[in-house]
């Protein structure tokens, strides 16, 4: 058994979730669909043609949740309000919508938790999609007026705000790729789509400021480390930059610095240029000064790494979207020679690679080019892994023996520790996710909870996992135990 290490006093321990994975009620209390009640529904867009109608049943039973969490020890809850349920259609305030979000807070501070509440995580309302969703300019204004229409309700219980999460997702992984809803593949619309959440963003942190100075106001991004397969080689090292320049720095340039990467547009103008166009006529002047509004925190989500060269490789690597039967495109606006490779890491049960210093090293460069020069603090806001997880039944109770995920939680939180003790001003962690849930495309096949959810019942059954966070919770500490002198986490079966 390795030393432990401690935690800083003041580091935050939560567990995220979001609205259309876990809540279900779907079309009660005045909701209506959003683009993922919608995309749900095209044949062969989501394994199992699964849906969010019922989910984990959190809509009707949140108070248990919520005592599951107290148990568990959690500082902070991270969840998402769901637009479609807040204003139906982006129409007027509903009532029964946003009361459900004032309960669930109220229960939340009874509990000791400090609500995080995401504004935005992917469920825009269906009737907006209709209008032309992100690619229009109208959604940003519309964002806004839903932004403060939450914060009517909540702003004087709720102080940590962030706007959207991983608007790398809701843009080119749901409008190139068409892997996510509204499942577009236009190089065009991913960039228009990019750029009105961006928009929507700033716009929401200059409102919400201006309202209450003392907000914990920020965004959430998905980054990774890209690195080439031969570093010595100028087209791997070329497709390392173009990823991470479509990746991570297509978000941090323009949120931290009001510019979007001039490599990346020049790469995007030779391969797609019509693209470029009809983004160049929707940036209007004073835009990225709107984006670039100071915030106070950064929300990192981080899940593995890349390994990237100019060449494709011999032998196919393993596909990492969900295998359904729609044919899916690269995410990028400019996917000329980026190639990912194999490195032989253990791998999750859903194909992720198993990469925790790739945590240290996205914390530490964040920290560096953005987040310090601007007085940014950083938060890990998600990190997890799907398994195949097996019930027992021991002693009469149900029993889920993750070994692989309690050691993945582990050796990132060692990754976290390896980046404060660099000097990296990061003050908490949330694991993704609280509870298996809805996992987008790949339905209910892959769980990333540390309590397991029996769909059919709607048992909740903590998992191993679940039991060492809360250790780790209540002690401050962690210990990474070896195995014939092997880190856990790099055992594969």
């Amino acid at each position: 058994m390795s030393s432990p290490r401690s935690f800083p006093r003041d580091f935050v321990f939560g567990a995220a979730t979001a609205a259309y994975q876990i809540e279900g009620a779907a079309f009660e209390d005045g909701r209506t669909a959003s683009i993922w009640d919608e995309f749900a529904r095209v044949p062969g867009a989501v394994i199992n043609a699964d849906n969010g109608d019922v989910a984990c049943d959190h809509y009707h039973r949140y108070r248990e949740d919520v005592a599951l969490m107290r148990e568990l020890g959690l500082e902070s809850y991270r969840f998402s309000t769901s637009w479609s349920r807040v204003r139906p259609d982006a129409g007027a305030v509903n009532p029964a919508g946003i009361d459900f979000y004032s309960r669930l807070v109220d229960e939340l501070l009874e509990a000791g938790i400090m609500p995080w509440l995401t504004l935005y995580h992917w469920d825009m309302p269906q009737a907006l999609q209709e209008r032309g969703g992100w690619t229009v300019r109208e959604s940003a204004d519309l964002f806004t007026e839903y932004a403060l229409s939450v914060h009517d309700a909540l702003g004087d219980r709720v102080t940590n705000w962030a706007t959207l999460n991983e608007p790398w997702c809701s843009s080119f992984l749901s409008h190139i790729a068409g892997a996510h809803a509204p499942g577009h593949q236009d190089a065009g619309e991913g960039l228009l789509a990019a750029h009105h959440l961006l928009l929507g963003h700033g716009q929401v942190v200059r409102e919400l400021r201006a309202r209450d100075e003392s907000l914990n106001l920020g965004i959430t991004l998905n980054l990774t480390v890209a690195d080439p397969v031969d570093p010595h080689a100028e087209g791997d090292r070329n497709a390392a930059r173009k990823l991470d320049g479509q990746f991570n720095r297509w978000f941090l340039d323009p949120v931290f610095r009001g510019v979007y990467p001039a490599d990346i547009l020049a790469d995007i103008r030779t391969e797609e240029p019509l693209a470029l166009k009809r983004l160049e006529a929707a940036v209007h002047e004073g835009d990225l000064a709107v984006i670039s509004t100071p915030i106070n925190t950064l929300g990192v989500n981080y899940y593995q790494g890349e390994f990237v060269s100019g060449t494709a490789p011999a032998v196919p690597p393993i596909e990492l979207e969900a295998p359904t039967d729609r044919a899916i495109r690269a995410p990028w606006p400019a996917p000329a020679d980026i190639h990912p490779h194999e490195r032989g890491l253990a791998r999750t049960g859903q194909g992720w690679e198993v990469q925790p210093e790739g945590l240290t090293r996205v914390l530490t460069r964040v920290w560096e080019e953005y987040a310090k020069p601007t007085n940014t603090v950083l938060y890990v806001t998600e990190n997890g892994a799907a398994y195949d997880d097996e019930v027992a039944i021991e002693d009469g109770q149900q029993r889920v023996h993750d070994v692989e995920r309690t050691a993945f939680l582990r050796s990132h939180l060692g990754a976290v520790l390896d980046a404060a003790e660099a000097g990296v001003d990061v003050r908490g962690y949330f694991y993704w996710s609280l509870m298996d849930n809805y996992e987008w495309a790949w339905g209910y096949r892959k769980r990333f909870g540390i309590v397991h959810v029996d769909y059919d019942t709607q048992q909740r059954t903590l998992k191993d996992s679940a039991m060492e966070y809360h250790r780790i919770i209540r002690n401050r500490t962690l210990s990474i135990p070896t195995y014939t002198g092997v880190p856990l986490y790099l055992h594969t079966h």
